[in-house]
């Protein structure tokens, strides 16, 4: 894949995922251009403001729900990296309509514009929470996957394909508990719902790197699952706020206490990897199955969830990782 011919579109590219992946973009890949398209105008604001400023560099103000816009916006692109999203869960589960209109729906209209426009690569962004989900945020993106991937055979002899990328919490992103922990931890009271939970933990660099590197690899069809560490949520308290009094306040609406990246019922089309999984489309005409040649299947009861993790983070690791995010408690939205 020759970076220097590339045109990349990110949706939702003012988020911490999306300004992260430009910055890479611009410091190591070089495309011909890159474009954030998002509905903030405020945000690309910022964005100039913070330096992110470059002549390949594009904004475009529009919305996944406009599929008009979108046509427009990819005409010429050859990968889209599809990262817009609703994803708080409680503000999904509140309104329930939106998040089905931008989750769902956007979705489809990013894939429509991807064929009309002729994009050659489409990759979404997916989540832990997609697999057996408990909440509407996890329906939609399990129902995004799922047009990500069946989409493929809407491509005809077209070059356009579409795969996801799926993985656990970000590090830092707005919502998540770091954040929250951090601002908690001056009060010196730190409330966890349930003290049993664990969770899949991913660095925002790290997610963003495995997306290029899925991005170059695919074929269509795949969601592909990184291999990534489990934290105790005790455990990530005692890392932020040593000192600090826990007060559970118990499980809520939508929550689970383990997370599961890759489900029991997956593992039958599922190729392990060295460092990542990669699930196959059940049934694709379009698929050429290479992925068999590269790794090897899995067990039949396996399944790969957050409290049976063979890799943990201890809480001198989780300090590290959370370090970057000490004197600044949010930092944007990312999955």
């Amino acid at each position: 894949m020759d970076w220097s011919k590339q045109v990349v579109l990110v949706t939702g590219g003012t988020g911490s995922f999306g300004k992260k992946m430009i910055k890479i973009l611009l410091e190591e890949y070089h495309p011909a251009k890159i474009i954030v398209y998002s509905r903030d105008e405020l945000k690309q604001h910022e964005m100039r403001v913070a330096g992110y400023e470059h002549p390949s560099l594009r904004y475009f103000i529009g919305d996944v729900r406009d599929q008009q816009r979108l046509r427009r916006a990819f005409h010429g692109v050859s990968l889209v990296v599809h990262a817009a999203a609703l994803k708080q869960v409680p503000a999904c589960e509140y309104n329930p309509m939106e998040a089905i209109k931008t989750n769902i729906l956007g979705s489809s209209n990013v894939v429509d514009a991807a064929l009309d426009a002729g994009v050659e690569k489409v990759i979404a962004l997916s989540t832990d929470k997609a697999v057996n989900p408990v909440n509407l945020y996890g329906a939609t993106k399990l129902a995004a996957e799922k047009l990500f991937v069946q989409s493929n055979a809407y491509a005809g002899g077209t070059a356009t394909r579409f795969s996801c990328v799926r993985y656990g919490n970000v590090v830092g992103s707005r919502g998540s508990v770091v954040p929250i922990f951090i601002k908690q931890r001056q009060n010196g009271i730190l409330t966890i719902t349930d003290d049993r939970m664990t969770r899949f933990w991913i660095s925002l660099e790290q997610g963003v790197r495995f997306t290029l590197r899925c991005s170059e690899q695919m074929s269509g069809g795949e969601v592909f699952v990184p291999k990534i560490p489990s934290t105790t949520i005790t455990d990530l308290a005692k890392a932020i706020a040593p000192d600090a009094r826990i007060n559970i306040i118990g499980i809520r609406p939508g929550e689970k206490l383990h997370e599961v990246l890759i489900s029991e019922d997956e593992n039958r089309n599922t190729i392990e990897l060295d460092d990542m999984f990669v699930v196959q489309p059940a049934e694709a005409y379009w698929f050429g199955r290479e992925w068999e040649k590269r790794g090897k299947p899995l067990p039949s009861d396996y399944r790969y969830a957050s409290n049976t993790n063979t890799e943990w983070l201890n809480v001198d690791q989780i300090r590290e990782l959370v370090a970057p995010f000490e004197n600044n408690g949010d930092s944007g939205n990312a999955e």
